[in-house]
């Protein structure tokens, strides 16, 4: 039996037409149909005496709303709110004003109530409106308006609220969106990096852990951060996270075997920072135990790839192996299964072989081999650890148990340049 969710923009005709569907699968007898109707139909009646008003209902209910015509009141609500038409918001508001304090999209959603919801699309004549109406989910609305650069709303909120104190906690949906223009905003309204006992504030953690990848952003946040008084750790990992080829230049001075070490999992994602676990910490291939040139793959720090590869890092450095004996992959396993690709294969960026030809041109053997395990953020559903022995690149890749996270273009040019499955 399917789960239904809403997506954050629901399509009423498409939901028509799935409440068609559900009726014609009923009244020829499909078990998972019929499973579904009964679940949610409180009185389903015998599958060929099945109505579609009956089989909207069940739709409705497995979509969490109590009836078709709520499911549909819903529908309309985002639909107004995505075309900032404050007057059919008013209407539906009014007719039903138990629609200020419940979720846009009838489960419980990061997009909240309508106020919320409008917030993040910086829908500011209806957040006055809902707001004259009764709406009080100001705060939560200004965390949203940060997390989605929505500056001028996050300022009308804040109006709103009568400019309190910065909460603790806001600098973090900026943070995972990598939202520069959020977290400048947020300082601006007197978001701190420390408390007044100098516990750190700043969710380093979330920057550097996030799916979400924009390296320019990444080094801008972080350095806001640092311009507001955080200390951050003078390490090479760090160096790479902030887009440094200055700090990487000072340290390789310091220590000239810095570019033939591999780094742990603790050094490039530092516990005294917030940071979390090899699950937690969002990437693909893994990179606990990796390179320098590792990390600024799975980042997209092309750059910084370049610059090292420039100044004598190997193209073929492996990874250290563990007492298990997994690792020992190289950077171009990362140019295959990686977090840059999940955001090519959901189409919010083109596909990109750009690292791959990077390695490949320096002369990167497309035939290395390795063993690989791998769990993924529970994010992205339910999850084991799975095991890759003794694979190559182009086998890692063909092999990979999420096939989001598969980057279909770099697998083309290392079968180009020779690459084999096994």
């Amino acid at each position: 039996m399917p789960v239904r969710r809403l997506p954050v923009r629901p399509d009423l005709e498409q939901l028509k037409h799935q409440a068609k569907d559900l009726l014609r699968a009923i009244r020829v007898g499909d078990p998972e149909a019929l499973a579904e109707f009964r679940a949610n139909h409180p009185d389903a009646p015998d599958p060929v005496d099945a109505r579609l008003a009956d089989a909207q209902l069940a739709l409705a209910r497995a979509y969490q709303a109590p009836s078709w015509p709520r499911l549909v009141q819903a529908c309309r609500l985002v639909d107004a709110i995505w075309r900032d038409d404050p007057e059919t918001v008013r209407t539906l508001v009014t007719r039903n004003p138990t629609l200020l304090t419940e979720n846009t999209v009838i489960r419980n959603s990061n997009w909240g109530p309508p106020l919320t919801y409008a917030a993040n699309l910086g829908r500011d004549r209806i957040i006055t409106l809902l707001h004259q109406l009764g709406a009080r989910d100001l705060a939560t609305a200004a965390d949203r308006a940060a997390l989605q650069s929505q500056a001028g709303t996050v300022r009308l909120l804040y109006d709103m609220m009568g400019r309190p104190p910065v909460p603790e906690g806001a600098l973090a949906g900026p943070a995972y969106t990598l939202s520069v223009t959020g977290t400048e905003l947020l300082f601006e309204l007197g978001a701190a990096v420390r408390d007044e006992h100098g516990r750190r504030l700043a969710p380093v953690d979330v920057v550097l852990e996030t799916d979400s990848r924009n390296p320019v952003a990444k080094h801008r946040i972080l350095e806001l951060y640092v311009a507001h008084g955080l200390e951050l750790p003078d390490t090479a990992p760090m160096a790479v996270h902030r887009g440094r080829i200055d700090l990487l230049e000072a340290l390789l001075h310091r220590d000239p075997g810095l570019l033939d070490r591999t780094f742990s999992h603790e050094e490039i994602y530092p516990p005294e920072l917030g940071c979390h676990d090899e699950v937690l910490a969002t990437h693909g291939t893994p990179l606990g135990g990796g390179t320098l040139l590792h990390l600024c793959v799975d980042y997209d720090e092309l750059e910084m790839a370049r610059w090292l590869l420039d100044r004598g890092i190997g193209a073929d450095a492996r990874a250290a192996v563990d007492a298990d004996g997994f690792g020992g992959h190289t950077a171009l396993f990362a140019t295959v299964v990686s977090q840059p690709a999940f955001w090519m294969n959901y189409g919010h960026r083109p596909a990109d072989p750009a690292a791959a030809d990077l390695l490949l041109a320096r002369g990167a053997n497309p035939n290395a081999r390795a063993s690989l395990r791998k769990q993924l953020h529970p994010g992205y559903g339910p999850d084991t650890l799975h095991e890759y022995r003794d694979v190559t690149p182009v086998g890692w890749g063909e092999r990979f148990h999420h096939r989001s996270f598969v980057n279909g273009a770099a697998l083309d040019r290392i079968r180009a340049a020779g690459g084999l499955s096994s």
